[in-house]
């Protein structure tokens, strides 16, 4: 028997073993000491009020976390007193994502599902636009028993707009993240260096040339060698294009410009752009490997144990990225670019949204109750205690009625900590903006942090391309196009960058990305983003 038969018969056995275990474990609401096994009785259930139903209801929820997270979120006091107030308990079933997708791959192919999907790690636009028969519309709920995300949805449009799919129904349920930034990545520079050689931060593309150009051949961390990288990336990162206008949030390729959706590696910009990164790379000013490195190889670079090598690059924060070195790192303010504008990455409404944050699946008994139940965590008490940990755990509630992080215990960082109290980043949420001013956070680290340099660029934030929802049809095209496009894309951004040659190369470079379909990915493109704006 050759390798790949043997494989396919390993995985059709472990199928069928597993199956039946996801199958018994998975469907249903399961009850024990007197609790409902199968549909609530009419009486028995309220559609307003706590608790929600008269007898106690047990809902099956699945959620996947991080590698070996586990489940001590569940032990979030808001989330004990949820199942004492509303008589449903919750029998959490939690994956890990290191086997999250095979799991995944045969609980579709099984036909049978969990009752309750929470998180967006668990089911992508393209498993739930592909299975649609799987989950439940939800807009009638949504009207019915979910008042507190109905009054979201009033006050805050985009959190309809990210959640309507195609069909213009309603299949997964939005997250709107308390305290969240408007920019993403952002310029990062040695301000030590800087001191050293008695320069200020760049501030135009000419200042970033000539401080490059400094950092290169002056030797500003003052060990007697020349290891200084001026710029050192993963490739290219878009966010170096800022300040000719290029932005890329969401890793589409595209931007809106003009209030028009554009697709930026066609755009004069852009081509502008990588003449001037041309002759930065051929004087020696970015990191020679940039299109050979991965991500393990520039984090080397950046936390190098001798001396800090890296002189410049975007980032999220300087903490993040640096480690020891971090304290010699500043975020500064956008770069302005050839026309004097500056440009930042991010979302003027705020790197807040998310959807499928909660599926009702077909298979649950009791769609109400889990609607009810899921309506709980619309509140803006109820979001911040699932964002970092409950009141009186993570989260001190002054007299003032400001809310504010309480240290971590010793030896744990305070993200770290959130994730272990919290669903964090996963399931529904919604933090009003009015309530946000009413949270606060330490400037120093995490994520009071990143909302003090946010004060940097928000001012300069493009209107991204938004995270827009593709048919099934158009999921079906999309890689086809995308994977020989991309390609051929980064291929010649990095010739254009370490060779040169864009100007003679232009004409032959976008007659090749329309013989390779071009024109069709952005029709799907433009149609997605079409039906996006028109969801009122």
């Amino acid at each position: 028997m050759g390798k790949s038969t043997k494989k396919s018969w390993v995985k059709m056995i472990t199928a069928m073993v597993l199956v039946p275990v996801l199958l018994t474990g998975m469907v249903g609401c399961s009850g024990s000491k007197g609790e409902n096994s199968g549909s609530v009785a009419s009486g028995d259930f309220n559609q307003e009020g706590l608790p929600i139903v008269k007898k106690p209801v047990t809902l099956k929820v699945l959620t996947v976390r991080w590698g070996s997270m586990g489940d001590t979120f569940t032990q979030n006091q808001w989330l004990k007193d949820l199942e004492k107030n509303t008589n449903v308990k919750i029998e959490w079933q939690v994956m890990s994502s290191n086997d999250w997708a095979e799991q995944k791959s045969i609980m579709l192919a099984s036909g049978t599902l969990p009752e309750v999907i929470l998180g967006d790690q668990s089911f992508s636009d393209s498993d739930i636009v592909n299975n649609l028969s799987y989950f439940r519309p939800l807009d009638d709920y949504i009207d019915k028993y979910m008042p507190n995300l109905k009054a979201a949805m009033q006050e805050t449009p985009e959190m309809k707009q990210i959640s309507t799919f195609p069909d213009g129904k309603i299949y997964s349920l939005p997250a709107r993240l308390p305290s969240r930034p408007i920019t993403a990545q952002q310029p990062v520079i040695n301000k030590a260096w800087l001191d050293k050689l008695g320069l200020k931060a760049p501030d135009t593309i000419d200042d970033l040339y000539n401080v490059l150009k400094a950092f290169k051949e002056q030797d500003p961390n003052g060990n007697g060698k020349k290891d200084e990288i001026p710029y050192s990336e993963v490739g290219l990162s878009m966010d170096f294009l800022n300040p000719f206008g290029i932005t890329d949030l969401n890793a589409t390729s595209m931007m809106i410009k003009d209030g028009k959706p554009v697709y930026f590696p066609t755009s004069e910009e852009y081509k502008a752009g990588l003449e001037w990164v041309h002759k930065l790379y051929s004087e020696g000013l970015l990191d020679k490997e940039l299109f050979t490195q991965d991500g393990t190889m520039a984090s080397a670079k950046h936390q190098n144990p001798d001396a800090p090598i890296v002189g410049f690059s975007n980032q999220w924060t300087p903490d993040a990225v640096f480690g020891k070195w971090s304290d010699q790192y500043e975020t500064i303010p956008p770069i302005a670019g050839p026309d004097g504008k500056r440009y930042s990455t991010g979302d003027p409404s705020g790197l807040s949204y998310r959807r499928n944050e909660l599926l009702i699946t077909k298979f649950c008994k009791n769609p109400e109750v889990a609607a009810r139940w899921a309506d709980q965590f619309y509140t803006n008490e109820a979001s911040i205690q699932n964002f970092w940990g409950a009141i009186g755990t993570v989260i001190k509630k002054n007299d003032d009625g400001t809310y504010s992080l309480m240290d971590p215990p010793a030896g744990t960082s305070a993200d770290a900590w959130y994730w272990e109290q919290s669903l964090r980043d996963f399931g529904p949420k919604y933090a009003s903006p009015s309530f946000e001013q009413n949270i606060k956070l330490s400037p120093k680290t995490g994520d009071g942090l990143k909302l003090q340099l946010d004060k940097l660029g928000n001012e300069y934030v493009a209107t991204p391309f938004p995270n827009v929802m593709y048919t099934s049809e158009e999921f079906q095209e999309l890689p086809t196009l995308t994977t020989d496009i991309d390609t051929y894309v980064n291929t010649m951004r990095a010739q254009f960058i370490t060779k040169g040659g864009i100007n003679e190369g232009w004409d032959n470079y976008i007659k090749k990305l329309n013989d390779m379909g071009l024109e069709k990915l952005l029709k799907i493109r433009t149609d997605a983003y079409n039906r996006y704006t028109s969801v009122k």
